[in-house]
């Protein structure tokens, strides 16, 4: 089992010139795992609250493409908020971490990019289980 210790800020590299940035994200280059699924999340109302699930095998890289947010993590023992707000920088979640997100600003974009295909199999939605899932 992981810790919320071991969900990490990857610098992610930017090669930058007078025309802009680019960041570029390979399989198992710059990301330790092959991406089979990309999704973002965009138009979150202020206020609102994202996540309230965990997962069991599933890693994740998540990167603030537009504005700002915080991811909150818990191993069931610990939490730990990271705030995301450059594009140039990826959230590394690891399996088995409980996760929320919460204040979007205005405009924000949030990626992901996940090590497997959706299944619904994978998720853990309910705190309770998750912590009985965390105890063993």
């Amino acid at each position: 089992m992981f810790s919320v210790e071991e969900c990490k800020i990857i610098e992610l590299p930017k090669i930058h010139n007078e025309a802009g940035n680019i960041t570029v994200v390979e399989n198992k280059e710059t990301i330790p795992f092959d991406v089979k699924r990309v999704y973002y999340l965009y138009d979150v109302p202020m206020g609102s609250e994202r996540g309230g699930h965990g997962h069991y095998i599933l890693q994740q890289y998540i990167v603030a493409l537009s504005g700002s947010f915080t991811f909150v993590l818990d191993d069931g023992v610990n939490t730990k908020e990271v705030f995301l707000n450059d594009p140039s920088k990826a959230l590394y979640i690891k399996p088995g971490i409980w996760r929320e997100i919460k204040d979007f600003s205005s405009g924000s974009i949030c990626l992901v990019l996940g090590s497997d295909v959706y299944s619904e199999e994978d998720y853990v939605r309910d705190y309770d289980e998750f912590l009985k899932y965390r105890k063993g």
